[in-house]
């Protein structure tokens, strides 16, 4: 037993002995980190979110088995809905499509139809094409005019920060369609 543990020490010494010296230091040196410059890109489009018709752009995914607030509404509490809905230039559909926002919301208000939203919103031409831009943020979809939160993004958009100003422009209640204006200012590098 005393055999094998002085071998033990032996082979742990010589092979801490022969480490190559950039392996002795636990750290290395490092310089100041100096970021990029912030870019703030303004931009400007409609989402059309339809849950109506043959071809509808937000599905409900998930609904709870119980009577809920707002439950004779398109979307009662608790109600998850998957989207993939087209970003137009112009508030008609029929204008240019620049991208699509898909992702979850997921209706959260029991006294005020709110939604809890994660978008991220793809962008397919023209000088963002390939980037996006993330949303996640509480959407009070009864008022004309919210702010929700950017909170990352892609490509150009790399490490994105900013705000989203939504204004209804077209809103069906009982169907669910809308067309949403958005102004979002975001920060990027």
């Amino acid at each position: 037993m005393e055999i094998s543990l002085r071998l033990a020490w032996i082979l742990i010494l010589c092979s801490t002995a022969m480490a190559p010296a950039c392996c002795r230091v636990y750290y290395s040196q490092t310089l100041p980190y100096v970021s990029a410059p912030e870019k703030v890109t303004k931009l400007h489009f409609f989402l059309h979110d339809t849950m109506t018709g043959k071809a509808p752009s937000a599905v409900m995914i998930a609904r709870p088995n119980v009577t809920t607030a707002f439950n004779d509404t398109p979307n009662p509490f608790g109600s998850v809905f998957a989207t993939d809905d087209p970003l137009t230039v112009g508030p008609n559909l029929t204008s240019e499509i620049i991208g699509s926002a898909q992702g979850l919301w997921v209706s959260t208000g029991q006294d005020v139809l709110t939604l809890l939203f994660y978008m991220d919103f793809g962008f397919t031409k023209g000088e963002f094409d390939g980037s996006s831009i993330s949303l996640f943020s509480r959407n009070p979809i009864t008022q004309t005019e919210r702010e929700l939160a950017i909170v990352g993004g892609r490509g150009k958009f790399k490490m994105a920060k900013g705000f989203a100003n939504l204004k209804t422009y077209f809103v069906n209640f009982t169907s669910g369609d809308a067309i949403v204006e958005y102004n979002m200012t975001v920060i990027h590098y």
